[in-house]
């Protein structure tokens, strides 16, 4: 097999609101309550500009509020169908002026930083079939399979419109799914009218690889060129307006409960080596360790003020599998008990 990845750009940097105004336009027509977009942000889905950017942890917190509004469990499949080509910018002239298929793939893969995926991007070719995999970054279950499914859904649309544009036919011949079948299971054979497989470890898309021979009848070198040039600026020009890693971090953190990822999982997701991920927060003065343990303290304290779950029931929240592990780490935090604190907070 030869194995095809690139991971120069990062995850959950900035990117496009096209693909995250298509996205709240879809919630909006399927009823979602979009409330705490005005509340909270005061973004107003009508003023959104197209040509600005946005963090990829700041869009995950907003679908994390949204999504709990929402009953249908096949939103994110039928949203995935919405997804235009012009969401892509000039990444899509830049896969349609590839000379091959094969050629489409690679550029997908470098240049997946311009999508709205929430995941890594891979393309694994074998001699008889081939994968186009996107492994989900680690996310909170309220909005894991929604944006499974949206990203599987839209990439699978991506694929189909460019053969509408182009005349190739690069159908896929199997999907599989990262999380256990649905008892909606019926309505993915619809949608991608080949056989489906849930409970796999990522997303799969299986294409035969005689498929990535396939000449694309508008590939251009000239053309290819100037796509290419102006998805490395926009790329550049993203990574420049980056705001500082640790909030961006802390803000990422600050959406998960029970289960938190591990340091080398956030350092994947924001799409750099672990040890480059630990370099660049000491830079910033800080450490993941530390991150983790000011996530942890602001949710203890919001949870033993405002509400009256025992003590062991907040350390599960925050991951310990032990409340005297807890306990320890809120008296380093704060050199009091979560219980005295607790009443501290009650008698004042």
């Amino acid at each position: 097999l030869l194995f095809l990845a690139n991971r120069r750009h990062g995850v959950m940097s900035k990117r496009s609101t096209l693909g995250f105004i298509y996205t709240l336009q879809a919630l909006d027509a399927a009823g979602a309550d979009l409330t705490p977009l005005k509340q909270r942000y005061g973004i107003d889905l009508k003023n959104i500009l197209p040509d600005a950017d946005i963090e990829r942890a700041l869009e995950l917190k907003i679908y994390c509020e949204i999504l709990p509004s929402m009953s249908d469990p096949l939103t994110g499949l039928r949203i995935g169908q919405t997804m235009s080509l012009a969401g892509y910018g000039p990444l899509i002239m830049l896969l349609m002026t590839c000379h091959t298929a094969w050629d489409a793939f690679q550029a997908g893969v470098r240049y997946q930083g311009l999508t709205y995926l929430f995941g890594d991007l891979q393309l694994v070719a074998g001699e008889s079939e081939s994968l186009l995999c996107i492994k989900p970054s680690p996310m909170p279950e309220v909005c894991r399979r929604f944006l499974i499914d949206r990203d599987l859904s839209g990439t699978f649309q991506l694929i189909r419109d460019m053969q509408t544009s182009i005349g190739v036919d690069l159908d896929p011949v199997l999907i599989r799914i990262p999380y256990p079948k649905p008892p909606e299971a019926k309505a993915y054979l619809e949608r991608f009218s080949c056989p489906v497989e849930f409970g796999a470890s990522q997303t799969e898309i299986a294409i035969p690889t005689s498929y990535l021979a396939t000449r694309f009848p508008a590939g251009n070198s000239t053309a290819h060129s100037l796509y290419q040039k102006q998805c490395d600026a926009l790329l550049m020009q993203r990574e420049k307006q980056a705001s500082n890693l640790t909030e961006q971090v802390a803000e990422y953190l600050s959406l998960f409960t029970d289960v938190f990822p591990t340091s080398l999982e956030v350092a994947t997701t924001f799409g750099m080596s672990e040890r480059n991920f630990r370099r660049k927060l000491k830079e910033e003065d800080t450490s993941f360790r530390s991150l983790m343990d000011r996530i942890r303290f602001d949710k203890a304290k919001q949870l033993l003020e405002h509400t009256n779950l025992a003590i062991d029931a907040i350390a599960q929240q925050l991951g310990y599998a032990e409340s005297a592990a807890f306990i320890h780490a809120f008296q380093r935090w704060s050199g009091i008990t979560p219980s005295k604190f607790r009443s501290e907070h009650n008698s004042a």
